[in-house]
């Protein structure tokens, strides 16, 4: 496990962020939000594959509107997504668990002001979401497009809230490339205790958006750095969760399933390794215990990898070890590996509950 920074803790509905809080992991809708069929749907399929905060984005009054009848009808904690017209932001604060502000285009002053007034009555936090793309000129003008420049829109903001006596606060600080982002929460992280969420915005198809979050959101994870965390992909919702929980499972930060070692496909392998690691990650997604398993397929590291595993296969020619704890419990043919495999990391997973 990661060692964290901490921070203040806030909650999001049930959700906490923040303090010793697991790191949670957020999605958006991409439906029409006044269309609650629609945009219920996507929630509910969000839920399922294990989001556990949402935001919906608020464009004009039909969508605010549309958010009591949303929120009666989902789990997840709803997040109303605001920009340029704070009205939409004090009609959603009556039903929503957070308001998310850009404060580079809500307005003036005393449109925050009222906006902080409608979340303090109801007891709901407000994320000072900051992009490199939408920052006040007075920052853009004196800093240009730099990371410094996103870290003094946000302290400039944070202390705005603070002088209204609101501190239910966390923030983002998302650039479109990794360099300026990891730069900027960086920068900011040392000077409050506010809980951050982590973001590459605008990161693009899958392909690409998960390289960019997975080195930008990764590195600052390991740093300690980050309460709650959106990957943003240009495509299905689902692929979002997947990818942020991969993250968090693989930096340290988060625990959750099988750590699966697998060698890389070489001149060595002695068996069917391509397969044999389909079918069990395909068997054991359903375990989420955290464990270490190895399926290595020859001699020449396998031994080695196998030793340090919670359970492992040992692939030889035509035949193979299953080991447990470094321990050798079985030699059996190849066709026989898999399934004796599975048997003992469900055991095992089971024995751990």
């Amino acid at each position: 496990m990661i060692t964290r920074i901490p921070t203040k803790q806030i909650f999001v509905g049930h959700v906490p962020v923040g303090g010793d809080a697991p790191i949670s992991v957020q999605s958006m809708t991409f439906s029409n939000t006044h269309d609650v069929a629609a945009t219920v749907a996507q929630i509910n399929r969000l839920h399922f594959a294990g989001c556990d905060i949402v935001r919906v984005a608020v464009p004009d009054m039909k969508d605010a509107l549309a958010l009591k009848s949303i929120k009666e009808q989902i789990s997840l904690p709803l997040v109303a997504d605001i920009h340029f017209n704070h009205k939409l932001a004090l009609i959603a604060a009556e039903v929503v668990d957070c308001i998310r502000i850009n404060p580079g285009n809500i307005g003036s002053k005393e449109k925050v002001r009222e906006v902080v007034k409608a979340c303090q009555e109801r007891n709901i936090p407000i994320r000072i979401g900051v992009n490199s793309g939408s920052l006040e000129k007075e920052f853009d003008n004196k800093y240009g497009p730099t990371a410094e420049a996103m870290v003094a829109s946000a302290e400039y903001n944070i202390k705005f809230l603070e002088d209204l006596g609101f501190s239910d606060i966390k923030i983002s600080l998302k650039a479109s490339d990794v360099q300026r982002t990891v730069a900027a929460y960086r920068m900011l992280r040392p000077k409050n205790n506010y809980p951050f969420h982590l973001g590459v915005t605008e990161a693009g198809t899958i392909f690409h958006a998960t390289v960019k979050s997975a080195i930008g959101l990764g590195t600052l994870l390991l740093e300690g750095i980050g309460d709650t965390m959106r990957v943003s992909i240009t495509g299905e919702l689902e692929e979002e969760i997947k990818v942020a929980r991969a993250i968090l499972k693989d930096s340290g930060a988060l625990p959750d399933g099988l750590n699966i070692i697998s060698c890389p496909t070489c001149g060595r392998i002695e068996a069917d390794l391509v397969s044999a690691v389909a079918q069990i990650e395909k068997r054991t997604a359903h375990i989420k215990t955290p464990l270490n398993v190895s399926v290595m397929g020859c001699v020449v590291n396998a031994i080695g990898e196998a030793a340090h595993a919670d359970v492992a296969i040992a692939y030889g020619k035509g035949k193979g070890l299953i080991m447990v704890k470094g321990e050798v419990v079985a030699n059996l043919d190849e066709h026989e590996l898999v399934e004796r495999f599975v048997q003992e990391v469900e055991k095992m997973a089971e024995a751990s509950k």
